[in-house]
């Protein structure tokens, strides 16, 4: 695409804005329920586009389009509330405060869950009336083009959701264009600097959803089959190419081998096979070099004296779920962020050095806790550096709960009524 052609792209997105913002809440309310609608009367073949984009099985890509439909309905249920006007009791006659959008946003987006990154990014500021550029990944171009689809409704007759095929080094030009109003990014720590820092060289606002590395912590009291169970969804959904996926697993010492153990004879529920049969839940990586970097990870780990004591070897794309022991804090799979379904096994003596080997990361994204005794967190929860904790459940992303890190992890939320904020200009009026 060239620089004029994407000037074209901005200019039309620029017109549509300025139609999208006189829109009423509540029209764009039922603009957002066509949206849902198509997508859900679509649903199979933007999850087979999915499928053949990134290998995810199609069982998980349904499930995707789904979520996105439920995020669509929570923000048809609560928009209104989350954006009406905000009295505020001051010695001037009336003082209120109110939300207004601020014109064409930038998102780069990554593959690893190509329409529920795009829909969590679109929608809230979509009702903020807002309208958008998305750059997606080159890895998912069905993905892309079953969005661009979906957004385009025929109930209004012009754009506001256009495709941006440009290289990654043409972004920082795309951000800087005076019609680009802010960026949002998930995807990489490289990618979210570069972002900053040319977002930030043009005062732009940006939102960054970066990587991490969460630590699934199993305390002695935890129930172990449960915490077993859910060890394998946190660590293997989605081949464990996930920002929020259970990376690092630290488990008391009296229960560790224990649950070592239940972790890898519960490795077999995983089904693999043909990645358009429904009954798969477990299938290659994305692209075959993703799966190199991993296997790299691990064996450089493996030279520092990790023991591999379940799958380990890779084909292709295709990675066997890996389970390794004997890890240091020094390993890349401990230091680094490992974007595949390998789990890391570490044990510890009490709470407090729990805690300390969660934090020994530069990621903050979040964590997950196991007990039978949660109150027992209570004086802990806060010496947690993450952006979100859960007690008794894989860390995941819901519409009603912000979602977004902090340290390497990035800033800003996505989700929940924040993120109609997040790109909006809130605005103060006074009347005397």
């Amino acid at each position: 695409m060239t620089a004029n052609t994407t000037a074209a792209l901005l200019h039309t997105l620029q017109s549509s804005f300025l139609k999208w913002r006189d829109f009423s809440l509540n029209d764009r309310i039922s603009v957002l329920k066509n949206i849902k609608e198509k997508l859900l009367q679509n649903k199979h073949e933007y999850a087979h586009a999915i499928t053949t984009d990134m290998n995810k099985p199609i069982k998980l890509a349904l499930a995707e389009v789904e979520k996105c439909a439920y995020l669509c309905d929570y923000y048809i249920e609560n928009a209104s509330a989350f954006l009406k006007d905000q009295e505020v009791k001051t010695n001037w006659s009336k003082s209120y405060i109110t939300f207004r959008p601020l014109g064409v946003l930038l998102g780069v987006m990554p593959w690893n869950f190509p329409f529920w990154q795009v829909f969590r990014f679109v929608v809230p500021s979509l009702l903020t009336g807002n309208v958008f550029l998305v750059k997606h990944a080159s890895n998912v171009p069905l993905s892309a083009k079953a969005l661009e689809d979906v957004f385009n409704v025929d109930t209004i007759n012009f754009p506001v959701y256009k495709n941006l095929s440009v290289k990654s080094s043409e972004v920082a030009a795309v951000i800087s264009h005076p019609i680009v109003k802010a960026v949002s990014l998930t995807g990489s720590e490289h990618a979210g600097r570069s972002v900053a820092e040319t977002a930030g060289k043009h005062l732009k606002k940006c939102v960054l959803e970066l990587g991490g590395s969460n630590a699934f912590i199993v305390l002695n009291d935890a129930d172990l089959e449960y915490a077993a169970e859910k060890a394998v969804s946190a660590r293997m959904q989605n081949a464990g190419q996930s920002c929020i996926a259970s990376k690092r697993f630290l488990v008391q010492e009296a229960v560790y081998e224990q649950f070592v153990d239940l972790f890898q004879k519960k490795l077999s529920t995983l089904v693999t096979g043909d990645k358009y049969d429904e009954t798969v839940t477990f299938g290659a990586m994305a692209r075959e070099d993703l799966a190199e970097e991993l296997e790299k990870q691990l064996q450089k780990s493996v030279a520092k004296g990790a023991t591999i004591i379940a799958g380990g070897n890779r084909k292709g794309a295709f990675f066997e779920p890996t389970l390794v022991t004997n890890v240091t804090v020094d390993m890349p799979i401990f230091a680094e962020e490992t974007f595949g379904p390998l789990a890391a096994l570490i044990p510890f003596k009490t709470i407090d050095e729990a805690i300390e080997l969660s934090n020994n990361s530069n990621f903050g994204l979040g964590a997950s806790i196991f007990t039978d005794n949660p109150e027992q967190l209570n004086h802990y929860l806060h010496l947690f550096d993450e952006g979100a904790l859960f007690i008794n459940e894989m860390v995941i992303s819901d519409p009603h709960l912000p979602f977004g890190g902090i340290k390497n992890s990035g800033y800003g939320r996505e989700l929940s009524h924040f993120a109609l904020y997040e790109f909006a200009n809130i605005q103060t009026v006074v009347v005397k």
